[in-house]
């Protein structure tokens, strides 16, 4: 009996795109949570220095729990077009960020519109770039890696 030790199994194109998707998909939901926890943090943090995050239009204070909310729901936004972009861009990585980079601009327009007194304003706009500072970087580098 002659027995190479080679298994027959799906096809090796398929396969390694599936863990790619796979490691980028986990790669990203672990990103999601620190930057989950950043930003939640972050918002701890400019509350116990003063900041109020009262919003006039209402006139309701944004919870801790809601920055958290907010940034796992556009982390995972994130992770889909990065998914997407690795499936049918042929520079996922560079694409990635352009994309990533330009949403994160266009999310600073609301609190600039929200009415929030100077200090509110102002952690809000910071507020949106802690998520961006942990995903933009982490899928980016997972995208390069992958696309070998």
């Amino acid at each position: 009996m002659n027995d190479t030790g080679v298994v027959a199994g799906p096809a090796s194109g398929q396969t390694s795109h599936t863990h790619r998707l796979r490691g980028l998909a986990g790669t990203g939901f672990i990103a999601t949570l620190a930057a989950m926890v950043a930003t939640t943090l972050a918002a701890a943090l400019a509350q116990a220095v003063g900041v109020d995050f009262e919003i006039p239009d209402g006139g309701e204070t944004i919870p801790l729990s809601g920055f958290a909310v907010v940034t796992g729901f556009f982390s995972v936004v994130g992770i889909v077009i990065a998914v997407a972009l690795l499936r049918w861009s042929a520079r996922p990585a560079e694409r990635f960020v352009w994309t990533a980079v330009s949403l994160t601009a266009i999310s600073m327009v609301p609190p600039l519109l929200s009415g929030a007194n100077i200090a509110t304003t102002t952690a809000l706009l910071g507020l949106h770039l802690v998520p961006a500072t942990v995903m933009i970087p982490t899928l980016a580098r997972s995208l390069r890696t992958r696309a070998d």
